[in-house]
């Protein structure tokens, strides 16, 4: 047995390592080391949540955003996005659509676009809670005032999705204009936390200046705040932004972190998410084998998803939504999991 399988039997049993032993196991793991992790984080998804995969279903409803993430293809700088803003009815046009194909979760997911007030967001969750009673509405919206977390919470949001992008002080800094903090971002999620809102955080595998050590960082962050979802991608460039010409992300990279906050979050819900699918055809099949349990699908307008590009070559662009799920069905079964018509909610929940 190797050092690196000592430690994942170590991880497996107690939920937790130090930052030395997560950084050992990022820095020295082996392809073997890694198919040990895979078959144990199975083996904990499988036993709480069965064969089962979630869908949920992606509404980009506006790609207006007021920050400036060095490392986003819809950032305020971004001068050749093609704007957008989904009306209300067309959002709940996406809905409708998405419920008839057995969707039983929303996301709404957006820049930081301030003509949606909270009460334009108030009155969006509100209708579709109204009209799909059965279904959760999840936000991915961004940072605002416990106040307006609030506002929507009251009128029904079921869950909230902030990615934490990186636990390092230092290297947030380093990813993000002066005008936003690592306070104020980890301040929102333990707001969420409180409020009641499933609550999801996540980061980029692979970003610029990161290092195994902020990656250990992040799995430590992350315990401690014991989020309900986990969204963990590969950073991919945008030819629009400062990155442009960084590197991708390692995949294998990826699939470690995701069979890591497995064991750590044995109960998390964990995407095996579309930047996965982008670097390899066979992404997000094997996202799932590293431990992950949710999918989602795109269910908007398919006029507008290709402006929607947080980083280049983002796939299914151009799919129908039934589709998509259609090709995601196979896709799942493909790897011996099931994709089901359920909410699903976290287990605590």
């Amino acid at each position: 047995m190797s050092r690196i399988t000592e430690l994942i039997d170590k991880l497996e049993k107690d939920r937790i390592l130090t930052k030395d032993e997560y950084t050992e196991i990022i820095r020295g793991h082996t392809p073997e080391d890694d198919e040990y992790l895979f078959e144990k984080a199975r083996a904990v998804r499988e036993k709480i949540y069965g064969k089962a995969v979630y869908m949920r279903g992606l509404i980009e409803f506006t790609n207006y955003c007021k920050n400036d993430c060095y490392y986003c293809g819809i950032r305020r700088s971004a001068k050749n996005a093609e704007r957008y803003r989904l009306t209300e009815e067309q959002i709940l046009q996406c809905c409708e659509k998405g419920h008839e194909l057995g969707f039983r979760t929303f996301v709404l997911q957006g820049g930081e676009d301030g003509w949606y007030t909270d009460e334009r967001i108030v009155d969006i969750v509100s209708r579709i809670k109204e009209r799909f009673p059965d279904c959760a509405v999840t936000l991915s919206i961004g940072e605002k005032s416990r106040e307006s977390y609030e506002k929507y919470r009251k009128a029904g949001a079921d869950r909230y999705l902030l990615r934490h992008e990186t636990a390092n002080n230092d290297h947030y800094r380093k990813i993000h204009p002066p005008e936003l903090s690592p306070e104020n971002r980890k301040r929102c999620l333990a707001d969420l936390k409180e409020l009641g809102f499933q609550t999801g955080c996540g980061f980029m595998v692979g970003s610029p200046h990161q290092t195994p050590e902020h990656l250990a960082e992040d799995i430590l962050y992350i315990s401690e705040l014991q989020p309900h979802m986990v969204g963990i991608g590969p950073f991919i460039p945008h030819h629009d932004t400062p990155y442009a010409e960084e590197k991708s992300g390692a995949l294998e990279m990826t699939l470690l972190m995701l069979g890591l906050i497995r064991l750590t979050l044995p109960d998390v819900l964990l995407p095996a998410t579309t930047a996965l699918g982008t670097i390899d055809p066979k992404g997000r099949e094997k996202g799932l084998l590293a431990g992950a349990n949710v999918v989602m699908p795109n269910l908007s307008p398919r006029d507008v998803r290709n402006k929607y590009l947080l980083y280049d070559n983002k796939i299914c662009t151009g799919d129908e939504a039934a589709e998509c799920v259609a090709c995601l069905g196979r896709r799942v079964s493909s790897v011996g999991y099931q994709l089901v018509t359920d909410r699903g909610d976290h287990k605590a929940n």
